[in-house]
């Protein structure tokens, strides 16, 4: 599965050391102080190579040092604000995940347009960004003095990485500002005692850049010049696909230059590791003997076999325990599946894995699959990277049929995967060494959002009534997901926000029923009371009711005339709405909207409204059936959602009472 720590390690661990002794490095570092400044810097006003840039980076500078025991990284930054804009470029802040390290050692200094100093000597802040799948994201935060236009502000920090660990390095070129000169290092691990090595990839390299290079000193290094800015926007890749970037890969055998023959060997070593931990039968059999009948249905057993494992405890979405905390609970990590079984409990990988084993001694003809999550990348596997093989999932054969399963994830339904694993390459292993596959991408009708509403219109134009909306599939778990550890007053809060972000006005929202956050298997259902002051307004002796009433998570949507990367959704999914007004005493409608019905193959958007006696009847769908979209197509895109945007901007007509009895 994705979302999750992979086997007796944190997120990002590669390789558990065994204790050694380790020098830092003998070479200057970033960390060690600040450099000269320039009356060149100090005079600048702008850079052409960035037209209309807040603030570019003068100056860059990454030492990283991967010894194992005392591993860490020194990272420098010099800014020049240029406009009034980028003052906002002194609030500083500095992401980690705790649990692999600290940030620690920071140093800050703002230089005056007249080159004086003020240096930072105010406090450091730690806070809490995110968390997610058991994991903690924090940022060390403060705000330099006296950052005027004009100024240079500069910094130095160090990540102290937790020892015995080899952490993947990555150097990430690509900043939201355009950076004049930049350099980095790398010391790898070595040593005498274990056969570690380190090869590495790179991608999108400014124009001219070297391509990094190991010194006679071990260290790798690499400098670039005139980096442009990272643009991001809505609805595109991840960023660590579009990014000027280099990644570094440890492993401890022999590199492969042939990626078949890399693969094949990997195959075979994971396939090893996967039947070692399955491999109990007759452990399974009972327990299986103990979840289904011999007359249940193949299909049944699998759902019946799928919610028993999903009813027990996921450690991969707890929050995050602290060695001590471990210790005094004495939980161990389990060697097998039956360990899991008979504890009751488990990581979302030994989960899935337990479903697995418990599918095979059901009879049925089923493998592991090891999948490409592609929240975070792309997967190639020309590059050779274990690692990007990062999400479990079980495929297994019946009636002809192949689904995909993965209990590890919280929240997902059976023959469901969230949607990081849906429609990428994984390796389906064997003891050949496994067979590519795909996953399945599912259809925009398994993901989707109902909102229906019966709602009374005031003669004043206000409306108010009751709204249903019911999350399925994809959408279902995303919700679930986010809010697996919060209270039910945060809960409620989340929904309500979501529906008024649905509505293109002010509205009063009110959380009417206790939605159901535990079951995987049935769709999320939230009731609400709404009212929407002033929906309807006055034109004369007519009264104008806009027909988007859920309308505004499109209405900027794709508005921007240009586009620099390709747009791509996280899954295709639906919206249907479906909208009852019950009108005042002796309105009626003098005027309806066209009905629509725009179908772009891959996009379609129906909008019909239907007037009866003192009611109205509204009708919306779109549907979008589609992951990634090269930039050449996005002027097509663009102007479908123009046509989105003017059928939700539509009005109806109706004639108050009064204006039909003078009529």
């Amino acid at each position: 599965m994705s979302l999750r720590p992979r086997f007796g390690a944190s997120w990002f661990a590669l390789v558990t050391l065994l204790a050694f002794a380790a020098c830092r490095p003998g070479t200057v570092s970033a960390g060690e102080g600040f450099q000269p400044i320039s009356p060149e810097e100090l005079k600048m006003a702008s850079e052409p190579q960035a037209p209309g840039a807040p603030a570019i980076i003068l100056y860059r500078q990454v030492d990283r040092d991967d010894n194992g025991l005392t591993s860490h990284e020194d990272n420098y930054l010099r800014i020049k604000i240029l406009a009034e804009e980028g003052r906002k470029y002194a609030d500083i802040e500095i992401p980690f995940f705790k649990g692999n390290g600290n940030v620690v050692g920071i140093k800050a200094r703002t230089i005056r347009a007249d080159g004086s100093i003020a240096n930072f000597d105010g406090k450091v802040f730690e806070k809490s960004i995110a968390k997610a799948k058991g994991l903690k994201y924090l940022a060390k935060t403060f705000t330099l003095p006296d950052v005027q236009v004009g100024s240079i502000i500069e910094y130095s920090y160090t990540y102290d990485l937790s020892e015995h660990y080899i952490y993947d390095s990555h150097w990430i070129l690509s900043d939201e500002l355009f950076t004049k000169a930049a350099k980095f290092s790398l010391k790898p691990y070595r040593s005498n005692y274990s056969n570690v090595g380190v090869r590495w990839t790179w991608q999108g390299l400014p124009p001219g850049t070297v391509e990094p290079k190991q010194g006679g000193d071990h260290v790798v290094r690499l400098e670039a010049k005139n980096i442009p800015a990272f643009q991001t926007e809505d609805f595109m890749p991840p960023e660590n696909e579009l990014k000027s970037r280099v990644d570094f890969i440890y492993s401890d055998e022999l590199f492969e230059n042939d990626p078949d023959k890399f693969w094949k060997k990997t195959g075979k070593k994971l396939n090893d590791q996967l039947e070692g931990f399955v491999g109990k039968r007759t452990a399974m059999e009972q327990a299986v003997a103990q979840i289904v009948s011999a007359d249940d249905p193949p299909e049944t057993k699998l759902q019946k076999i799928y919610a028993r494992v999903q009813q027990l405890r996921n450690t991969s979405y707890e929050v995050q325990k602290t060695e001590q905390e471990k210790k005094r609970e004495k939980e161990k990590d389990a060697n097998n599946v039956e360990d899991v079984w008979k504890r009751g409990y488990g990581n979302g990988v030994q989960l899935t894995w337990l479903y697995l084993a418990l599918v095979r001694a059901a009879g049925f003809e089923a493998y592991g699959v090891w999948a490409s999550d592609r929240r975070n990348y792309f997967f190639m596997s020309k590059m050779m990277d274990r690692t990007r093989l990062d999400a479990n999932v079980v495929l297994v054969k019946v009636n002809g049929k192949e689904i995909y399963c993965d209990p590890g994830a919280a929240f997902t339904p059976f023959g469901l995967l969230t949607w990081p694993e849906t429609g990428v390459q994984g390796l389906r292993l064997d003891k050949d060494g496994g067979t590519w596959v795909r996953t399945v991408l599912p259809e925009s009708s398994a993901s989707r959002i109902e909102r229906r509403a019966n709602i009374k219109l005031s003669e004043g134009g206000d409306i108010e009534g009751k709204l249903t909306i019911t999350f399925t599939g994809l959408e279902a778990i995303l919700r679930r997901m986010e809010e697996r550890n919060e209270d039910e007053a945060e809960r409620k809060k989340f929904l309500e926000d979501q529906v008024k972000e649905y509505i293109p006005a002010a509205s009063e929202v009110e959380l009417a029923n206790k939605p159901d956050w535990s079951n995987s298997a049935t769709p999320l259902v939230a009731e609400f009371s709404v009212k929407v002051p002033g929906w309807a307004s006055g034109a004369g002796r007519r009264a104008l009711v806009p027909v988007g009433l859920f309308s505004a998570t499109e209405k900027h949507l794709f508005d921007h005339t240009n586009r620099v990367h390709p747009v791509y959704f996280d899954f295709p999914f639906e919206k249907v709405d479906e909208v009852n007004v019950e009108l005042p005493p002796g309105w009626q409608a003098t005027s309806l909207p066209a009905a629509q019905d725009q179908n772009g193959r891959v996009i379609t958007y129906s909008l019909k409204v239907e007037s009866g006696k003192g009611t109205l009847h509204l009708t919306r769908k779109l549907t979008v059936d589609i992951l990634l979209l090269d930039t050449k197509y996005y002027n097509a895109l663009r102007n479908f959602f123009q046509v989105v945007r003017t059928g939700d901007e539509e009005q109806i007509v109706l004639q108050p009472a009064a204006a039909t009895a003078s009529n």
